[in-house]
């Protein structure tokens, strides 16, 4: 892999450009199946993916995220909406939009992207395969010509009373019954023919198609396919087969899309709460997208989350001032640009560009593209998050990440993701404190059992979660002995552990025993990394120069 250039982003455009036609090619029913899933009009989704791409993407530190109306907000945005008055009053929503992101920017400000960091690999990794598996389920339907769930909504439930695997068993108990569309399922295979064989090793040697990307060719194949049998009422595609986004018939009909808010409603206390609202689950869904998609980047950088917030915030302002719908940073559209060969933030950008001027000028062209082309982009995507290999590799690094790697996976496709993430985060918390419990000290028989004494040495960290399993171990030291606690290399000990060890030493005269303390006493980690950030920040630490 060739090295990336931080300072040279155009040196980057060759597999930027490509990578910002793909992202957008997905981010179109997405937008719009995000908006038809919250209830909101369909435009305001185009809204929020230019301004997720345009703006957050020009403000962000991530290089490969990419930022959008967002699954996870569907429901909650739904329910405001209704709360608030319906689309009558849509409005007074965007005015709780615009709240949002005034209070995700005073979240940058205060440094709350740490938040993300406090989330296991495991729990992350899970997310990631759990949106892979719900990409592909969801697509299967629409491969077939069955579309009458809305593209990018994730959740379990659909808006039509049913599920996931309801809908797959209607789409099977049709396709079984002779009841398919044909020019659907011949689009979706010969697409994946095409994607597969795109991704072959002899196929990315030849310059022209490194250029040429794969979704883009299946795309235009699409657009061919649907024209060519228009006339034709038995393999002809229905509408609600296409992208379906709105058609201005003039220029002032575009801006006519475009919607302020109700900037009196900000008087309502409802509004504020639905506002905060949107800040705090945007927030957090963007943390851990940021983190997921920081891992699958091939460079390994790493994004300034608090940073990510104060762009977030923004991008949510502006989209709620002009009409469109809570942004958060996505993870469907974030791994497409990434395996489509995206190295840095012009790819974000350019994509809501297209977007924009794609949606002004070419809105019909848009409405041709089927569904089912986009089903098999989608494919390739969703197994790309969730291959094999990944769960062959979790089930090797043991239960203690395997088990909250899967529980992740298994919620979120039964659920939707931050119920899926809460609970795996639950399940990872477990067992660090069972692991936590078990070592609150090295010890080892033949090695700390010198001259007579027993040397226990002290973990790095020492919490009240270690208590029960401390006071235990030094309760069953025989009468007599000797002892040496040893905490050299401990960097924190909480009080209750203190009390504990100040306790045995009391006792410790009682039972005969011969205790030697080596550096015990409250040592706070927060104290060392104070000193190294003053460190940094005076210049008493040397850095490479760039």
């Amino acid at each position: 892999m060739e090295a990336h250039k931080n300072d040279s982003l155009l040196s980057n455009l060759k597999h930027d450009l490509p990578a910002s036609i793909v992202v957008f090619l997905v981010a179109v029913p997405l937008c719009l199946g995000i908006a038809l899933a919250s209830g909101a009009p369909l435009f305001s989704g185009i809204i929020a993916g230019i301004i997720g791409g345009i703006v957050v993407g020009a403000l962000s530190g991530s290089q490969l995220g990419v930022s959008g109306p967002a699954a996870g907000l569907a429901v909650i945005v739904l329910n405001a909406i209704t709360e608030l008055g319906g689309l009558d009053n849509f409005d007074v929503f965007l005015m709780a939009v615009v709240i949002g992101g005034i209070v995700q920017l005073l979240l940058g400000f205060a440094r709350a992207g740490i938040i993300g960091y406090y989330f296991p690999s495991s729990v992350i990794k899970g997310m990631l395969a759990g949106i892979g598996v719900i990409i592909f389920l969801k697509q299967i339907p629409h491969a077939f010509g069955f579309d009458k769930n809305p593209e990018g909504y994730l959740s379990f439930e659909e808006r039509d009373g049913g599920n996931t695997f309801t809908d797959l068993y209607d789409t099977m108990a049709s396709v079984l019954q002779g009841n398919f569309t044909v020019t659907a399922i011949f689009i979706t295979v010969v697409s994946l023919l095409i994607l597969i064989l795109w991704e072959q090793k002899f196929m990315k040697n030849i310059r022209v198609f490194q250029i040429l990307q794969g979704p883009l060719v299946v795309v235009a194949l699409g657009i061919v396919i649907n024209i060519l049998t228009q006339g034709n009422a038995e393999y002809a595609l229905r509408p609600d087969q296409t992208v379906n986004i709105p058609v201005p018939d003039s220029f002032n009909g575009f801006i006519g899309q475009f919607t302020f808010p109700d900037f009196t409603a900000i008087t309502r206390p409802v509004v504020w709460i639905t506002g905060i609202t949107i800040a705090v689950v945007a927030s957090l869904e963007t943390l851990l997208c940021l983190e997921a998609t920081d891992k699958l980047d091939p460079f390994k950088r790493v994004t300034p989350a608090n940073q990510e917030l104060k762009a977030q915030g923004v991008g949510n302002i502006v989209s709620g001032l002009i009409g469109g719908l809570p942004i958060t940073q996505v993870i469907v559209r974030s791994s497409t640009n990434i395996q489509s060969g995206g190295r840095t933030k012009v790819s974000a950008i350019v994509h809501g560009i297209i977007l924009l001027i794609s949606a002004a000028a070419v809105p019909k062209l848009l409405n041709l593209i089927p569904y089912a082309s986009l089903a098999a982009i989608l494919f390739l995507v969703g197994y790309k998050l969730a291959k094999p290999a990944l769960f062959k590799s979790m089930y090797k690094l043991g239960k203690t990440h395997f088990i909250p790697f899967i529980t992740t996976i298994i919620v979120i496709t039964f659920t939707d993701l931050l119920i899926g993430i809460g609970v795996g985060l639950a399940v990872a918390i477990f067992f660090v404190l069972y692991e936590s419990y078990k070592r609150p000290f090295l010890f080892e028989a033949d090695k700390h059992i010198k001259d007579g004494k027993i040397h226990l040495e002290l973990a790095e960290e020492l919490t009240f979660i270690n208590k029960a399993s401390i006071q235990r171990t030094l309760a069953a030291i025989p009468d007599g002995a000797s002892v040496v606690i040893d905490a050299t290399k401990t960097t924190y000990i909480d009080h209750d552990v203190q009390e504990i060890i100040d306790e045995f030493r009391t006792n410790a005269e009682y039972r005969n025993i011969d205790l030697e303390l080596i550096q015990v006493q409250g040592v706070k980690m927060k104290d060392q990394v104070q000193a190294v950030e003053k460190a940094l920040a005076e210049n008493l630490i040397p850095t490479k120069k760039k």
